[in-house]
């Protein structure tokens, strides 16, 4: 899909991106940090990594048909292979939202409990690693949207 409307489809894919995936990575940090947000967001968290996820490779593939429209310069091949990168962020943000979700959601955990017969102390082990690497994860695609659109609008107006 190039254009919407006439207009190139990537500026306007791009605002999800740029909406969708901070607000997903700050949501999911605060479910692992904070518990009484993580109750009141629910699966609310996971619905927003997983819309995100999905725009990704919209605004990808519109940019990748823009960039053939508009006079090749190193700022624009910086912003395109910063781009390209942005997936390797947000498909894991989403996983491990899901993931996340899983493990303190109380039916889910109940049946987690009785097959992997986990000890207090094993699931606490758990949480701290999957927690750490959601943390981590979201970090990464905060600072990945923002490494990716300011290398697009110094492409657009340098």
């Amino acid at each position: 899909m190039d254009t919407i409307n006439g207009i190139p489809a990537h500026p306007l894919f791009v605002h999800g991106v740029v909406v969708l995936v901070p607000v997903a990575a700050v949501m999911t940090i605060l479910g692992v940090v904070w518990p009484a947000a993580r109750r009141r967001l629910g699966f609310l968290t996971p619905l927003v990594a997983l819309v995100a996820l999905v725009m990704v490779p919209l605004a990808t593939s519109a940019g990748e048909a823009l960039e053939k429209r508009v006079p090749h310069t190193d700022a624009v091949e910086r912003h395109t292979r910063l781009g390209e990168q942005m997936i390797y962020w947000v498909g894991p943000l989403f996983a491990l939202s899901v993931v996340w979700w899983v493990l303190h959601d109380e039916r889910a955990r109940e049946y987690l409990a009785s097959r992997l017969h986990l000890s207090p102390r094993g699931r606490r082990i758990v949480d701290i690693v999957i927690g750490a690497a959601t943390v981590i994860v979201a970090l990464g695609a905060l600072v990945t949207v923002y490494r990716i659109g300011d290398s697009g609008s110094r492409a657009v107006w340098q």
